[in-house]
């Protein structure tokens, strides 16, 4: 599902830095997930690109290798004009963001208890 050990690496087994990094992703991505939405819905296709390339690092440092892959496809689909697959892409990116959302406010959770 979700793979911390990059994140542990990064921060080098540090629990504070990675609460830090946990909390970013927690309050920036609902946002720009907000934003893509409202970019789908007033059909600004490069806006949605680049908040979807914004995304790709904080995926990464959450070990969310299948949202990074949704994200490179919005960014791909946005380039070549693929509008009709962007629903699609955007709904499992969405769908998987929010799965993430609960596992890592229970893993800020677990780390705030050490």
């Amino acid at each position: 599902m979700l793979d911390l050990s990059f994140l542990r690496k990064i921060s080098k087994g540090d629990s504070k830095k990675m609460k830090r990094y946990i909390s970013l992703y927690l309050e920036v991505t609902p946002g720009t997930f907000q934003e893509m939405e409202k970019n789908i819905a007033e059909r600004d296709w490069e806006q949605l690109r680049i908040n979807a390339h914004s995304l790709k690092p904080q995926a990464d440092f959450m070990g969310l290798a299948d949202l990074k892959e949704h994200l490179m496809g919005i960014e791909e689909a946005v380039q070549s004009s693929k509008i009709q697959a962007i629903d699609a892409l955007f709904t499992a990116a969405q769908s998987r963001h929010l799965e993430a959302m609960d596992f890592l406010e229970k893993a800020l959770s677990d780390l705030s208890a050490q």
